[in-house]
């Protein structure tokens, strides 16, 4: 890709727009990150200190009208605002990206891609968990065959945080849009979807474990597909011994991973793609997995599954292919509209303690 890069307007510069976004926009060739808008002074300061050649904004409304003069909107502010923001970009006559949920229900995610489909336009949803380097490890061992077939995924995202952070992803207010199901949910969802295909029934446990808290920390989801694949996918905040992130067991091998994907703390400790020093996304040999059948990889089981590099910078530069040339859509607000089904039936099986079915 050569030429004029495109230019990126940026709204939010909290944790999922200055740790994710930002960086990786600026690392990915065809873009370059135009303006960044934030209300707040400390992050306005933090965003020209990280990138000093950026516009500052203080309402996505300087966006709009400047629409001429920007080629792409990335939506990186609270989830109440993510449906509304797009929206109006694409009103705007702006491709889109949004960051996860897209929106808070399946039916407004679908609404969204009529809109864009309409106007021509690009809508695409940040779910960068597809390019973690152990769920690029586990479709590439999927692919060749090394697990036969798979019967049951289990799939974690666990924490340990016994001590409430405060702010708008703990709030119980449903117009946020909070709780770990819409936040870590979306991700262990879309993973089980892109491996597995369609659910047909969904049953779900959310609890509330912490003092002071508002909205589930504690979450459960098993998931049957049309495959016949059963998918359990546990997130949870008040995890304090953590579980394998992954344990794949299929009708030849098995396949077990600890730890998460070492790029998010790569990007929180200042650390950015193509630059110079170890490769990007990977990790030490101690880390990989194991694959192997009948003993526990706890007591030397199995062999060690080199795992592939995370690939984060990957997102980006499909979403640039897709602007710049007949590239396609890294991933579709109908596959998020998919994973939205899947969550709201959680939501509902939880309340309900009962089994939706799809």
């Amino acid at each position: 890709m050569t030429g004029t890069p495109l230019r990126v307007g940026l709204v939010g510069y909290g944790l999922a727009g200055s740790v994710f976004h930002a960086p990786l926009i600026a690392a990915t060739q065809g873009l370059t990150l135009d303006t960044v808008v934030t209300s707040n002074p400390e992050r306005q300061a933090q965003a020209r200190a990280e990138h000093p050649d950026v516009t500052v904004a203080a309402s996505a409304d300087e966006l709009w009208a400047r629409a001429g003069e920007l080629d792409l909107i990335v939506v990186a502010s609270p989830n109440r605002t993510h449906v509304p923001l797009a929206t109006a970009a694409l009103e705007a006559g702006l491709p889109v990206v949004v960051d996860k949920p897209v929106a808070g229900t399946a039916a407004e995610a679908r609404a969204l891609a009529e809109l864009a489909e309409k106007r021509g336009l690009l809508l695409s949803v940040f779910q960068n968990r597809r390019w973690d380097n152990d769920f690029l490890t586990l479709r590439r061992l999927i692919a060749d065959g090394e697990l036969g077939e798979v019967y049951r995924f289990e799939s974690r995202f666990e924490r340990w945080r016994p001590q409430l952070k405060g702010g708008w992803r703990e709030s119980g207010d449903p117009a946020e849009i909070g709780g770990l199901l819409y936040d870590l949910g979306s991700h262990v969802v879309d993973q089980a979807l892109v491996l597995f295909g369609p659910v047909t029934s969904v049953y779900a446990e959310a609890d509330v474990r912490r003092e002071g808290a508002r909205t589930d920390d504690d979450t459960f989801i098993a998931l049957t597909h049309a495959s016949g694949v059963r998918s359990h996918l546990y997130v949870s905040a008040t995890t304090a011994q953590l579980g394998p992130r992954f344990r794949v067991l299929g009708s030849k091998a098995g396949y077990v991973k600890h730890g998460l994907d070492p790029q998010e703390a790569a990007l929180r400790d200042g650390g950015r793609p193509g630059a110079s020093g170890a490769e990007w996304g990977a990790e030490p040999e101690e880390l990989w997995g194991r694959l192997g059948a009948g003993e526990s990889p706890v007591t030397g089981g199995g062999s060690p599954v080199r795992t592939l590099p995370g690939d984060y910078p990957a997102y980006y530069a499909a979403v640039a292919r897709a602007l710049l040339s007949d590239g396609v859509n890294p991933v579709t607000a109908l596959e998020a509209a998919a994973a939205l089904d899947v969550l709201e039936a959680a939501r509902r099986s939880a309340a309900e303690k009962v089994t939706v079915t799809l």
